[in-house]
């Protein structure tokens, strides 16, 4: 049996067509989210995305090595970075810090275990924060740093954080804390 080529075409042609709509159907899959974060500020600086969320590793100390209240350990430096500064709007700017403070010392940071690990918090100890001056910057937000001079682009405030003895025994265990900052610009 012998079949028409122009049926042959049609026959192939339905094929190819039919086959080519099955390969063309797209999969779709649910991939998850995306955040995206930020904020438009009316002031003489914007604060850069990698200090406006940054961690400060201020490292493992011996429990040992506080001995009395308001033992300390070393200063660990720390910057918030401000760019695209207008001296022309503000010429000095200032930061402030707001966290949970310790029952014993409200100059300092409580500490918790923030990262959930195994080994609790530590207790006794706070965290202190001081500015490039060495003022202490009580974290409650209304005791702003030396006033910073700012120039036209970019600045950096620096700042330090050490540990504070605020009981006479401390005990071991993750010493962690968050603090949020309000810039003010004079």
């Amino acid at each position: 049996m012998r079949i028409n080529s122009s049926v042959q075409t049609l026959v192939a042609a339905s094929l190819l067509m039919s086959s080519i709509g099955v390969m063309a159907a797209p999969v779709l899959s649910n991939g998850g989210t995306v955040h995206f974060k930020g904020e438009i500020v009316n002031a003489a600086c914007s604060v850069s995305a990698d200090s406006a969320d940054q961690t400060v590793t201020l490292g493992q100390y011996r429990s040992a090595k506080f001995k009395a209240v308001g033992d300390k350990t070393g200063l660990v430096p720390f910057t918030i970075k401000l760019q695209d500064c207008d001296s022309a709007v503000s010429s000095k700017a200032s930061v402030a810090f707001t966290g949970t403070v310790d029952a014993a010392d409200p100059s300092v940071l409580a500490v918790s275990n923030i990262g959930g690990g195994s080994s609790g918090a530590a207790s006794g100890v706070g965290i202190e924060i001081s500015d490039s001056q060495g003022a202490v910057l009580v974290p409650n937000g209304g005791m702003f740093s030396a006033p910073h001079k700012l120039k036209d682009g970019d600045n950096v405030l620096a700042l330090n954080a050490r540990y504070k003895s605020t009981l006479a025994a401390v005990t071991p265990g993750a010493a962690d804390a968050d603090a949020t900052f309000t810039m003010q610009y004079e």
